[in-house]
């Protein structure tokens, strides 16, 4: 008995030995490992990290996958679908790419990446031919990808991006394939969608302390909430930098409370066009650079409210004397009164005056308005004397600014009759000698006297 358990306990050293011996064969015989258990340098790893498609080897290598990939390639021959670099750098959504990069969002980057690859060698001819004839893989992240062909032009695709280069390495543990753009599984897409979602936010949105009306010692109601593109709810004049009777500051900006619109840029725009078109260049210069008003008109469009700008040209602006410029604020009151804080367009102004003959339209000078009326088949700015034609119509529309080109500097009346106030002159008059020093001066010359008097020499 005691022979029988000798002999069973020498047959279970015997397998040990010979499993150990066999195991160690095998990783010694393994293509993708050395002896160490590292990648050798013939792997298909390497080849990323050393091949064209940079950004993927990045984010790899970002995403912390070097140790996981591994030990894909040492249990499987695998398949890499690399993104060509431009579709990392230029086409991806740069919020999207943000959400990937941040720390907390480690998991979705890693399940991005091994979407990407699949634990199979697929080569370019085992590919399906046609979109009917289409082929499922499960990749590393556990989710399953579609393999489709196209008859007529013989293109490979995965799920919707196209194949552009295959078999871009091939080594003996695995093949790269690339592929024209990012491929995007479901749940990161979804994580990413929560994260953008204001659902999602637990934290409690902040708000104000109420505020308390000093007329009726009462709570103020909250204003009804604002429909994204409705117009603003203040005056234009409230939402003004402070003026328009003083220079105005620099206004806040860009962009408005609720970033419907970017009124800098519509501004830059309007500016450019003003530069291109020709012959406004000291009006762009103005906005620009003597003034904060591009700012202003930019934040104004931000938050919803729309401008016409009736621009004089350059020989219009060369008529200013230097002392209408060199007032403080002058040149902001002078734009001021050319701002109309409407849309209009030619047609809009012209259409008006021939109905109604005569229209007010309100400045951003306050109180003073410009006065339009139809003349010579155009619309005439300002009174008789110094008025302004129409002269370049819809030199820029864009829905939220109107630039109308004028050929002369409009001055409000008011103004205008102050700076052509006559000086009252003053006539030096000889003063009158009375009756008494007449006859007395008379006797003095007939003597030959007078002339001591001054009087008499008058």
């Amino acid at each position: 008995m005691a022979s029988k358990f000798f002999t069973f306990l020498l047959l279970l050293l015997f397998l040990q030995t010979s499993y150990s011996t066999f195991s160690l064969a095998l990783q010694e015989t393994s293509p993708a490992t050395n002896h160490t258990g590292q990648i050798n340098s013939n792997s298909v790893l390497v080849a990323l990290l050393d091949s064209h498609y940079t950004e993927l080897a990045e984010l790899v290598e970002k995403a912390l996958l070097l140790q996981t990939l591994e030990e894909a390639v040492g249990r499987h021959n695998i398949t890499i679908f690399a993104p060509k670099n431009e579709a990392l750098e230029r086409d991806l959504d740069p919020e999207f790419k943000r959400f990937l990069l941040e720390p907390g969002n480690l998991k979705s980057l890693q399940t991005l990446l091994l979407y990407h690859i699949v634990p199979a060698r697929i080569d370019p001819h085992s590919w399906p031919k046609s979109a009917s004839a289409l082929t499922h893989h499960r990749t590393l992240s556990n989710d399953r990808v579609e393999l489709t062909g196209d008859d007529s032009s013989g293109s490979k695709f995965i799920g919707t991006a196209r194949v552009i280069t295959t078999n871009a390495v091939n080594r003996p543990d695995g093949v790269i394939h690339g592929i024209e753009q990012l491929l995007i599984p479901r749940s990161v897409q979804q994580d990413f969608n929560n994260r953008r979602s204001l659902r999602s936010i637990s934290a409690i949105k902040p708000e104000g302390a109420p505020e308390v009306d000093p007329r009726t010692h009462r709570l103020k109601k909250p204003a009804p909430p604002v429909l994204p593109g409705a117009p603003p709810v203040l005056p234009i004049y409230d939402a003004m930098a402070p003026g328009p009777s003083l220079a105005p500051a620099p206004a806040p900006g860009p962009g408005g409370p609720h970033h419907h619109f970017n009124g800098m840029r519509q501004v830059k725009d309007f500016i450019e066009t003003l530069l291109q078109y020709g012959g406004y260049n000291e009006m762009a210069d103005i906005l620009v650079n003597l003034t904060s008003l591009a700012t202003e008109m930019g934040r104004l469009v931000s938050e919803g409210y729309v401008l016409t700008v009736l621009a004089p040209n350059d020989e219009a602006m060369a008529k200013l004397t230097t002392d209408q410029l060199s007032e403080p604020g002058a040149p902001e009151q002078i734009i001021y009164y050319h701002i109309i804080p409407e849309y209009q367009t030619e047609e809009s102004m012209y259409n008006a005056v021939r109905r109604f003959g005569k229209v007010s339209y309100d400045t951003l000078r306050l109180p003073h308005k410009v006065l339009a009326q139809e003349a010579d088949g155009s619309v005439r700015f300002g009174h008789t004397d110094g008025s302004a034609y129409l002269f370049d119509p819809d030199i820029y529309t864009d829905g939220r600014i109107s630039v109308q080109g004028i050929d002369n500097v409009l001055i409000p009346p008011e103004e205008k009759a102050k700076e052509e106030k006559k000086t009252i002159k003053v006539a030096t008059v000889k003063p009158r000698r009375g009756k008494l020093l007449e006859v007395a001066c008379q006797m003095l010359g007939a003597i030959g006297q007078d002339s001591r008097f001054m009087s008499c020499r008058l």
